[in-house]
């Protein structure tokens, strides 16, 4: 039986990850169990996205990471309907009380009002005009922004203020606002940045369920590129003896689709996305996954993850400066 194929039983589908683990902040954990009259999954269906919406204080969020190339970014959304089961940002929704698992999936948050206060926090004379990155969190273009429109307002409100931005997605949808990005960009003021993982469209659909699929994205990249817009190709993140085989060939294809330059990150498994990612691979790569685990744990001192700035994203020891 194929690793990338399993004939088991999947009520999740589509979605990055099956489990919910409680969020750090909560005292109390729930747990659903059988008790032999009936089966706790039957009937279960794929899980629908619920959109909740908040009014926002403020957009533009502020870092001083050494390890980072800006200090400033926006994210209309909270959760992320993509469900990338290794997606760093995934521990970000316990600050909601809600599960780094499948509610970071399913309960999304909208920020309808994002681009009127981001429009207050530039015109402050206070503000200090620098670059800021968009899609940092959760990807800007998932497929709920088809119908809140709010990552389109906010690039309007930069184009109007002739404002720096760098642009991070997976999504397509990006496409959609090649005019306002082509006219940013003959002033200098965009760099867009597509992150492919896999050019294998079954693992990619088994990593990022509902992102879109790796062709798609190289062809995002060509149609930026024809539009004059700066595209760099993300080989990120890099997953050892998973994907790391690929990063000559995904390099080589957003070389040839368009792209102006590349970057890679390798896999980050902070807290909760630790044990998720590691039920992952073992249900759907169980003759691979100690492997898997091993190299990480190589690179991180015999951790699945080391937060140091500088090491947190690319690791250290022989395999992570072969991957550089």
């Amino acid at each position: 039986m194929s690793e990338l194929s399993p004939k088991i039983k999947d009520p999740f589908r589509l979605r990055g990850t099956a489990q919910n683990p409680k969020s750090r902040f909560d005292a109390h954990a729930r747990v659903t169990e059988s008790d032999d009259w009936f089966d706790p999954l039957e009937g279960v269906t794929t899980s629908r996205a619920e959109v909740a919406q908040e009014q926002a204080r403020s957009i533009i969020t502020y870092n001083t990471s050494p390890d980072l190339p800006f200090d400033r970014s926006i994210n209309a959304y909270r959760g992320c309907e993509h469900g990338c089961i290794y997606c760093f940002a995934r521990p970000s929704h316990n600050f909601l009380d809600l599960s780094a698992g499948l509610d970071f999936e399913t309960k999304l948050i909208a920020k309808p009002n994002a681009a009127a206060v981001l429009q207050r926090e530039l015109a402050k004379p206070s503000y200090v005009v620098r670059p800021i990155a968009i899609g940092t969190n959760t990807d800007p273009y998932q497929p709920i922004d088809h119908t809140y429109q709010i990552t389109r307002e906010v690039i309007e409100v930069l184009q109007r203020a002739k404002h720096p931005v760098a642009i991070v997605t997976k999504g397509a949808l990006i496409t959609r606002d090649i005019d306002r990005l082509a006219q940013m960009a003959q002033d200098n003021l965009v760099r867009v940045g597509v992150s492919i993982t896999t050019l294998d469209p079954k693992l990619s659909r088994l990593m990022e369920p509902r992102a879109p699929a790796p062709n798609v994205r190289l062809k995002t990249i060509e149609r930026l590129a024809e539009a004059g817009i700066p595209v760099r190709v993300m080989a990120s993140p890099m997953i050892p003896a998973l994907t790391d085989h690929e990063l000559e060939r995904i390099l080589a294809a957003g070389r040839d689709a368009g792209a102006s330059s590349a970057s890679w990150i390798m896999l980050r498994l902070p807290r909760d996305v630790a044990d998720l990612f590691v039920d992952w691979l073992r249900r759907h790569f169980p003759h691979r996954a100690e492997r898997v685990l091993g190299h990480i744990r190589d690179m991180h001192d015999g951790r699945l993850y080391d937060p140091q700035f500088g090491k947190r994203m690319r690791g250290s020891g022989p395999y992570a400066e072969l991957v550089e």
